[in-house]
């Protein structure tokens, strides 16, 4: 078998969408003759925002797993901040900075470059020596964010040579909240040139979007495109094996996931106002995961009972959420570059079977998906009118015994975790190659 040294910081017990992309790879690169190797920061000692011991079961026994001591400055950033949490990503679980959190942001944006997890490269990187001794990768393999274990592949790539792909599942420095994290010039330079030396050096290079692989290529001519391999998130079959049932009595509108204030609900919100007036209070929005204060509070303020908030559950409860829903909501941030935004949650969206309303550019990447798979509809950020119309037309089809006009269209398998890890598999096959 091939051998493929994986770098991650997320791995179970954390959570989240890139967790579940890398243990999904894991778990069927074997069938495709690769052999995991898994070095990753120890979890008693990492700093994750969000954890899930649930997603330990798609870890086979005999998949190797070593994980290192790390230094976490992130750990002092619940006591300096009083807020007992680590941010989740774009600052989710953050309402409006105060002068102490703007401070720590300062403190993490300018003095640990890329972020503030490079604290493990070091330990990672000896780990990755010990392991050496006895064992030779065909591949090594860096996922990022945090954008800093993509130096460890760097670091490996030249003292070793060994072939290097670089999983860059968002933005660098070009990310949405980029600008939320206060650099100085002098530090945005620093991790620019980070950020183009790691893209001119790896031998290639996964994005999840067009768009991310767009603005990758921007950053250097010495860049070069063939490199680049679009592999976008998707869903484990395994997790939607049990038989899909009709929603409850109530018309549910879920959401599954984080939300910050760039993910504008305000026409959402004033159509499901126009719903509940029209139809009474069988209508339901309940958002599963973690969003701040204030947008928190617009909701309870505006929909009253018919809003239900649930906080972070694990990723087996976040599917029966989204399987019994009556519609789920996607949202785009409304922020420059945000056509190649495809969120994790999406590809578990179209494999829940359940009609998606999507709000965001209509031209982008999550709009062309939910189109082509025949899934749901997207609106603008203002379609209040849309939106009404959309969530009208499913309710009324929902009280006929009908949830949606589903056709016959199984393009959504495409995305599929073991479809994906066969393309993945064969980038891994033509790189041994080289060795």
């Amino acid at each position: 078998m091939k051998t493929a040294f994986i770098f991650t910081y997320y791995w179970p017990p954390s959570g989240g969408a890139g967790v579940q992309r890398w243990v999904k790879f894991a778990k069927y690169f074997p069938l495709s003759g690769i052999k995991p190797v898994i070095i990753t920061v120890d979890a008693e000692k990492a700093s994750y925002p969000i954890r899930d011991a649930s997603l330990l079961k798609d870890i086979a026994p005999d998949i190797e797993v070593y994980r290192t001591h790390t230094f976490e400055p992130l750990s002092l950033y619940k006591t300096f901040t009083k807020s007992g949490e680590i941010p989740y990503g774009g600052f989710a679980n953050e309402g409006k900075p105060g002068l102490l959190k703007k401070i720590s942001r300062f403190i993490r944006g300018n003095f640990f470059i890329p972020d503030a997890r490079i604290g493990w490269n070091r330990y990672a990187y000896q780990q990755a020596l010990q392991v050496l001794k006895t064992q030779k990768p065909s591949v090594i393999i860096t996922t990022s964010p945090p954008h800093s274990t993509q130096l460890l592949g760097l670091r490996l790539k030249e003292k070793f040579s060994f072939p290097w792909i670089a999983d860059l599942r968002d933005p660098w420095t070009e990310i949405y909240y980029y600008d939320k994290m206060l650099h100085t010039s002098f530090a945005r330079e620093k991790d620019l040139k980070l950020e183009r030396k790691v893209l001119e050096n790896a031998d290639a290079i996964i994005v999840v979007s067009r768009a991310i692989r767009d603005a990758f290529l921007k950053k250097s001519p010495w860049i070069e495109a063939s490199k680049f391999h679009i592999i976008p998130n998707g869903f484990d079959e395994d997790d939607f094996k049990e038989e899909l049932k009709m929603p409850a009595e109530d018309f549910v509108i879920t959401y599954t996931g984080t939300i910050t204030s760039d993910y504008r609900l305000q026409s959402f919100i004033r159509a499901m106002q126009k719903m509940i007036f029209t139809y009474g209070k069988k209508i339901k929005f309940r958002f599963v995961g973690s969003l701040p204060k204030e947008v928190h509070q617009e909701l309870m303020t505006h929909l009253g009972d018919a809003y239900e908030t649930i906080s972070h559950v694990s990723h087996a409860q976040a599917i029966a959420y989204m399987r019994s829903a009556s519609a789920l909501l996607l949202v785009i941030p409304d922020t420059a570059d945000n056509k190649g935004i495809l969120t994790g949650k999406l590809f578990e969206y179209l494999a829940s079977r359940r009609p998606i309303i999507g709000i965001g550019p209509l031209d982008g990447e999550a709009a062309e998906i939910v189109d082509t798979c025949s899934s749901g509809h997207f609106f603008g950020y203002e379609d209040e009118k849309g939106l009404f119309l959309e969530i009208e037309n499913l309710y009324l089809k929902a009280l006929q015994g009908k949830a949606w006009d589903e056709e016959d269209n199984k393009n959504y398998l495409r995305f599929s975790r073991q479809k994906q890890t066969e393309e993945l598999a064969l980038l891994v096959e033509r790189l041994s190659e080289k060795i």
